[in-house]
């Protein structure tokens, strides 16, 4: 029996990454979901008014097209994640480098923020917040949102920096210091760029996870995706139909930002 050359083997898993055969095995899951959906609807009595929704996704009048309400809450959704995973980003490296020091004290209060927000609930900790922390800072709700989700997502981020920087070898420490550099230094020109390339996967998921959790300021009164998804149904029963939607956008902002990362990881594996 003749095994298949290197050449074929390559061409055969090439074959196997290709794009085309993702968005097919797309094509097919989503169809699966419509056909169970439309068996479900039919069980249940269900008629589907799609042709409602456009007007709900944008508006078209005599001033020309703007955003329906639906895409104005997208825009929020997008506006809160990225600022809170910015946020999010600082805190984590912050958090992660007082967990490496050696100085005591700054050692607990990092295992201290780590164990109590990773160890409480989202929706609790943005309740406490907003109507606790808020008052006295003077917050209002999208800041204190933001606060929220960023400290809830910097634990975690914090964890994955600390594993990336463990992850470079104690060797290219000691090459750093030998050559006169100052620990500050070392870690900002020698240690985070090799461990970018270690924690930028997990990173990934961290984000698309943060775009999810977004979903849950709309317990505040913030009129994000979610939210705006509320009160359409709650006008036109169109229940079904709109959360489907806000699904497929919610899908196209985790996928975009899959292919965001994994572009960037392929470059930086580059030579």
């Amino acid at each position: 029996m003749t095994r298949p050359g290197p050449q074929k083997s390559r061409s055969l898993h090439g074959l196997l990454r290709s794009p085309l055969v993702d968005l097919f095995q797309l094509l097919l899951l989503f169809l699966a979901v419509a056909g169970l959906f439309a068996m479900g609807s039919r069980d249940l009595s269900y008629h589907w008014q799609w042709y409602q929704i456009p007007r709900y996704l944008y508006i078209h009048d005599e001033a020309g097209i703007s955003a329906g309400p639906l895409l104005q809450g997208l825009l929020i959704t997008l506006q809160i994640s990225a600022f809170s995973l910015i946020a999010a980003l600082l805190i984590g490296l912050v958090t992660a480098v007082f967990r490496l020091s050696a100085s005591p004290l700054a050692g607990l209060l990092a295992r201290f923020y780590i164990e109590v927000i990773r160890n409480t609930p989202l929706l609790i900790q943005i309740f406490f917040i907003y109507f606790v922390l808020a008052p006295l800072l003077g917050l209002d709700r999208l800041p204190a949102a933001i606060l929220s989700l960023s400290l809830f997502e910097g634990a975690y981020i914090a964890e994955i920096f600390r594993s990336g920087i463990l992850s470079v070898a104690r060797e290219q420490h000691e090459a750093a210091y030998s050559l006169g550099l100052s620990r500050y230094a070392t870690l900002r020109h020698v240690i985070l760029p090799q461990a970018v390339r270690t924690v930028l996967p997990p990173l990934t998921s961290q984000a698309i996870s943060l775009v999810k959790d977004s979903a849950l300021v709309s317990t505040i009164a913030i009129y994000d995706l979610t939210m705006q998804a509320q009160s359409i149904i709650a006008e036109t029963f169109l229940t079904f139909e709109v959360w489907l939607t806000v699904a497929a956008l919610y899908l196209i902002v985790t996928i975009t930002l899959s292919c965001l990362a994994g572009a960037l990881e392929h470059r930086l594996k580059l030579p």
